[in-house]
C-alpha cells in the first residue's frame, strides 16, 4: 500500500514523462492501483484539505490511469479527450506534487472525455466548468506537464494561504 510519503514532488524527473496506455491483461493491477491513488488522495484531504483527483504518474505509476473521487469514485482509464470548447476559463490551479503552491492556468470551459472504466467498458463523459479542469489538469500528467508548465505568465504562482487554526 502507498502513502503520503510515496507522492512524487515537483522536480521529481518522472512528473515529466509520458505515460503508457494500461492494457486489458493489467486490469488486475489496476484495482491494486486505484486503492493506492485512493490511500494518498485521502492523506493529500486530511493534511492540506484539498484533492478531487490523482493521476497515477503521480505515484510513481507511469500508466495512462486517473482517479477521482469528488461525490463517487471514477475510474478513467487510457482517456482521450474530444469536443475541446473553443470558450476558456482562468483559475488558480493547486497540484498534490506541490500542495502549496498554485499557478494561474487557462483551461476549456467543456469537453468530452472517452475512457474505459474499471471493467474495461468504453465510456463518455461530457464535463464543464470545475470537472473539465479537473481532468484536464489530471490528463496533463498522464503527458508529463505540469500544471507550472501552463502558467499564464511569469506573475501566476502564488502560495497557498494558510488555513484558518482553532485560535485565529
Amino acid at each position: 500500500m502507498k502513502h503520503l510519503k510515496d507522492l512524487l514532488l515537483l522536480g521529481d524527473p518522472r512528473l515529466y514523462e509520458v505515460c503508457e496506455p494500461v492494457k486489458q491483461e493489467e486490469l488486475p493491477f489496476v484495482h491494486e492501483w486505484v486503492k493506492d491513488l485512493h490511500q494518498v488522495m485521502e492523506e493529500i484531504r486530511a493534511k492540506y484539505q484539498f484533492g478531487r483527483g490523482i493521476a497515477a504518474p503521480q505515484l510513481g505509476i507511469m500508466k495512462r490511469l486517473i482517479y477521482i473521487n469528488i461525490d463517487r469514485p471514477v475510474v478513467i482509464i487510457n482517456p482521450e479527450f474530444e469536443n475541446l470548447s473553443l470558450d476558456m476559463f482562468e483559475l488558480w490551479d493547486d497540484c498534490m506534487s506541490f500542495p502549496n503552491l498554485l499557478v494561474k492556468v487557462k483551461r476549456h470551459q467543456s469537453l468530452v472525455v472517452k475512457y474505459r472504466n474499471e471493467n474495461w467498458q468504453e465510456q463518455r463523459w461530457q464535463v464543464e466548468g470545475a470537472i473539465s479542469e479537473l481532468l484536464q489538469h489530471e490528463y496533463d500528467h498522464l503527458n508529463g506537464i505540469l500544471c507550472t508548465m501552463c502558467a499564464i505568465d511569469t506573475q501566476s504562482f502564488r502560495w497557498r494561504p494558510t488555513p484558518p487554526t482553532a485560535y485565529q
